[in-house]
């Protein structure tokens, strides 16, 4: 399961594993996700909601009526949620989850849920061998759409040694990565059917969400507080007559884990699109455009206000010299258009960043899609632009590339040689570049 933009949400009950929850939540959302947490009474008194609270940026649901509960958060919370995470579930909490028994956050949510639910025991191993323990977990294997981790065998909180322990965190995590639930999405060895040669993908990729209450761009405890990026996203479209157009196969999946993973972190993002398929995420400006003459002119007005630019779309480098005002017919005969260079945006920002001689920061980053002779073409592009990296990136390997949330993909820095191209997540490289600008601007 690629878990880029999937809403968790982590159910908590009472035990001294607790505080591993606090590790696996930021687990979570370094791998994109974003989560929501609910606690019982008793998981209150290992650690303090205002933790999970801070770590999520959402209000915990908490059975004590706090003044930020909603009356149907037992039911909103799991409706929300693409997949409830029991983490630690107790021998008590287990016994409500077999019995239908639905008295604090953690239970109702689990009640009243249809998302898969994964639940991981932690207790003593006195308790974790009870014939009701036992009997309990057998019922909830049971249970339509849900998974009982096993619980590993080794030192206890009380000094006992046994099985009973919590599955490490980090253990879940990769769990969950392999895991192939309902809700999961194509992941980088995804066996499934790509899309046809020049078609789209049919589902639009889900933007990663941040919660509707929260404005990470406030947080000054944010990397990214006070700074803008401006992204450029998606394909252009360069018209030959009223219906007809050239374009390309991008579907916009790497500019939205760009402006996701960007906005998460503090940034003011600030988007000029061409067409695409994917969505991006509340509490990002987008302006959206056609073709690359429109996709110009927006990012040189918005240019000098960015402290980061990340050329992210697929621009056409040709459009046809004239376009036609009517369809053109059908004569089988045949047809020749002439093609006519578009502007480059990447080097016109870098050469208007070197005329401003502004004292003040700005990085630029550019991309390059290869399909062969990757290190050299990679690097004759990145000298002549002028910008600080080039993120290249090659969609020639099996389930990756356009459309797919994997792509082959590698930085490349002025100075510096052309490092080896590595499969991963598109959310990968979006925090790779996060990384990078983040360097630099506060270098």
């Amino acid at each position: 399961m690629n878990l880029a933009g999937k809403k968790i949400l982590l159910g908590v009950s009472g035990g001294i594993a607790v505080y591993k929850s606090c590790e696996l939540l930021r687990l979570l959302q370094k791998k994109g996700a974003e989560v929501r947490v609910c606690m019982t009474d008793a998981a209150t008194e290992f650690v303090a909601p205002l933790t999970f609270a801070s770590l999520s940026k959402c209000p915990v649901y908490l059975k004590n009526g706090a003044v930020e509960a909603r009356p149907f958060q037992h039911i909103d919370f799991p409706r929300w949620a693409d997949l409830y995470l029991v983490v630690p579930a107790t021998a008590n909490v287990i016994g409500k989850f077999a019995c239908g028994i639905a008295d604090d956050p953690v239970s109702l949510c689990f009640m009243s849920c249809t998302c898969p639910r994964v639940i991981a025991p932690a207790m003593n191993v006195a308790m974790y061998n009870s014939p009701a323990v036992k009997r309990n977990l057998e019922i909830l294997r049971g249970f339509e759409n849900t998974t009982v981790l096993e619980s590993p065998a080794g030192e206890l909180a009380c000094g006992e040694v046994g099985q009973g322990r919590l599955m490490e965190p980090a253990e879940i995590v990769k769990w969950l990565e392999g895991a192939s639930l309902p809700l999961a999405a194509a992941a980088c060895a995804s066996s499934a059917t790509p899309s046809p040669r020049g078609t789209a993908p049919k589902t639009p990729a889900p933007a990663i969400p941040v919660a509707k209450d929260i404005d990470p761009t406030k947080d000054s405890t944010l990397p990214g507080y006070g700074k803008k990026v401006l992204l450029t996203a998606g394909r252009t479209e360069e018209a030959i007559d009223p219906v007809r157009y050239i374009s390309n196969r991008s579907s916009g999946k790497t500019a939205v884990a760009l402006a996701s993973v960007f906005y998460a972190n503090g940034f003011s993002v600030e988007v000029v699109a061409g067409p695409m398929e994917a969505a991006f995420p509340g509490g990002v400006k987008v302006t959206r455009v056609k073709s690359a003459r429109d996709m110009h002119d927006a990012v040189m007005e918005r240019l000098q206000e960015a402290d980061a630019v990340v050329h992210c779309a697929a621009v056409a480098d040709y459009r046809p010299a004239h376009a036609a005002d009517e369809k053109i017919k059908d004569s089988r005969s045949q047809l020749t258009i002439e093609l006519v260079p578009n502007p480059n945006i990447l080097r016109d920002c870098t050469a208007a960043r070197k005329a401003a001689a502004s004292s003040r920061k700005q990085v630029i980053i550019g991309f390059a899609l290869e399909t062969d002779h990757f290190e050299k073409h990679a690097a004759e592009k990145l000298a002549k632009s002028g910008a600080d990296a080039l993120l290249l990136n090659a969609p020639v390997a099996a389930d990756s590339g356009f459309g797919r949330d994997c792509v082959r993909f590698a930085l490349v820095k002025q100075g510096s040689p052309v490092p080896p191209l590595a499969m991963g997540e598109k959310v990968d490289l979006a925090e790779t570049i996060l990384n990078f600008c983040l360097e630099r601007l506060n270098g």
